[in-house]
């Protein structure tokens, strides 16, 4: 089969200008999103198998990707969940999957709380859980002129390579590519502004009590040498959400889509769409 046509452009929604990557072929949609310091780049790897069963819809998160880096856009997690109600409205998606990534997967659940009745499951890889709001004196160092040059020189300590081996468990996979496009936003002033107002507005992950008030079907994929997000939390998670399946990989980091790009596709594929 050949690889089937994606549109890569721009789109104004909510008033800003978000990149979205899009195949609508007719088939149920997935909508994709992806976690911190990242793009739709976390599913290079995944959407050309994920075409053959689903209309895909990747998107760069307000404040990251190629996105605008809005300096009023509220950056907490219910509100990034309302932005995806906009997206889905602007798509005119009725109903649809959602999978997250690292923190794209507490945006993934925040979705579902805002649009219950549209979602007809949500897949967590590798999500975050149970992270506390911000202490208050960060919150309060984002209001100090030059804090996002802080940032950006901590970000810039750590570097792109030495965060790749963090995600990835097998750093023989890192390419030249790699450190390209997730190097490419660190170069951007504005976006240390945008991770100033995250750490302001990001309240706490969804807590134990809220998740199990989520009713959709859960599916979690989790490495098991997930370094960055263990597979504990991916445990709790599974408890918590009524409706939940876990499926966990060996020799797998926290970048799941990367290292694990067929048998990802494969769960999703048979947990959403079911023969």
């Amino acid at each position: 089969m050949g690889e089937q046509k994606l549109q890569k452009e721009m789109h104004t929604i909510d008033g800003m200008e978000i990149y979205c990557e899009h195949d609508f072929n007719g088939r149920p949609p997935i909508l994709l999103l992806h976690g911190f310091l990242s793009s739709t780049y976390t599913f290079k790897r995944v959407i050309p198998i994920l075409q053959r069963n689903f209309s895909v819809l990747a998107i760069d998160l307000p404040g990251f990707g190629k996105s605008e880096k809005c300096q009023s856009f509220i950056y907490s997690y219910y509100n990034y969940g309302r932005f995806i109600k906009s997206c889905a409205d602007y798509f005119e998606l009725d109903k649809l999957s959602i999978a997250g990534h690292s923190m794209g997967g507490q945006i993934a659940l925040n979705a579902v709380r805002v649009m219950p009745e549209r979602i007809e499951a949500v897949v967590l890889l590798g999500s975050s859980g149970y992270l506390q709001k911000s202490r208050r004196v960060w919150i309060y160092s984002s209001y100090l002129p030059f804090f996002d040059r802080l940032i950006s020189a901590y970000i810039h300590r750590r570097g792109v390579i030495n965060g790749l081996k963090n995600v990835l468990h097998d750093p023989s996979l890192i390419t030249d590519e790699h450190v390209e496009e997730f190097g490419r936003p660190l170069a951007e002033k504005e976006f240390y502004k945008v991770l100033c107002r995250l750490l302001r507005y990001r309240e706490g992950d969804l807590t134990s009590s809220q998740l199990k008030d989520i009713k959709v079907k859960a599916l979690l994929l989790w490495g098991k040498e997930d370094k960055v997000v263990p597979v504990h939390i991916g445990n709790k998670l599974a408890e918590d959400l009524p409706h939940a399946e876990m499926i966990t990989f060996n020799q797998t980091g926290h970048l799941l889509t990367e290292e694990r790009p067929k048998e990802v596709c494969e769960a999703i594929i048979s947990h959403c769409c079911p023969t």
